[in-house]
């Protein structure tokens, strides 16, 4: 922990505050010049901004994983093998899964000929290169990647519920619904807060999908892609180095609020 997650934190934090050169490993001190500039530049607040919209999939993705697990922890036929499926996109490369979705998303791609075929667009659309839609796009793929991994959190925190509590909520007449808002939520509250930090967090670091689908182009540039296009692109590290403590912050903030009105009431 020391070695790969608190020094390179602690190191982060010092180079933001400094201009590094990689030419002879030195480091120049400037106050806050980098969140100055930061502050001032629009590509960093477009950056921001997407990875903020992309909050929107992790309300989508908590709400149907916990419905998919509901639904595979029924005890019926062939259900290891529904397990199984939902879990596959979990475990397949992202460079593999980038592959299928950007064939899906080309213009005579399956999403196209899909709505075509059922009347609702008249011409080919281009998924990931109009700026109003293509962020929205890479969401979608963003949920198909994750939801397999939280249900198997909540499938964990489902099969913790004694059965015994099911069973006398039936006997005193209690609806499936009853039951799942009554009794499943609240006893599962603690995963609920878990399984919503960590996607929280995981789309404010939205990055990979951003990679392999559109490289940042069509306004779907979000805060990490601009730390790795100024680390490793512009070899400016003290400037990627600020806008990640940036993200860090509302990584943070975020993880606050969520333990602040979800957590237990003490």
């Amino acid at each position: 922990m020391g070695l790969f997650t608190f020094w390179p934190v602690g190191y982060n934090a010092y180079l933001a505050f400094n201009d590094y050169s990689i030419a002879d490993a030195t480091a120049t001190w400037n106050n806050f010049a980098h969140f100055k500039y930061l502050y001032e530049e629009d590509l960093f607040h477009s950056a921001l901004k997407n990875s903020l919209l992309f909050l929107l999939v992790v309300p989508v993705i908590q709400v149907s994983a916990l419905l998919v697990a509901k639904l595979v922890n029924n005890k019926l036929p062939a259900m290891t093998f529904f397990r199984a499926a939902y879990y596959i996109p979990v475990i397949t490369a992202i460079s593999i899964a980038g592959v299928v979705w950007l064939n899906v998303y080309k213009y005579d791609g399956i999403l196209t000929w899909f709505l075509q075929s059922l009347g609702l667009i008249d011409e080919q659309v281009n998924w990931l290169g109009e700026p109003k839609i293509a962020i929205y796009m890479v969401m979608i793929f963003t949920f198909w990647k994750g939801i397999g991994y939280y249900m198997v959190l909540y499938l964990a925190g489902l099969q913790s519920i004694p059965t015994e509590v099911e069973e006398a909520a039936i006997l005193d007449g209690a609806n499936a619904w009853q039951r799942f808002w009554k009794i499943t939520v609240p006893m599962v509250k603690p995963t609920i807060l878990l399984c919503t930090l960590l996607s929280t967090i995981a789309a404010l670091k939205s990055f990979q999908e951003v990679v392999v689908l559109t490289r940042g182009q069509a306004d779907t540039y979000t805060a990490l892609y601009y730390v790795y296009a100024q680390a490793f692109t512009n070899f400016n590290f003290g400037r990627a180095a600020a806008a990640g403590l940036v993200v860090t912050f509302f990584c943070v903030l975020l993880a606050v609020l969520q333990f602040r009105f979800f957590g237990e009431k003490k």
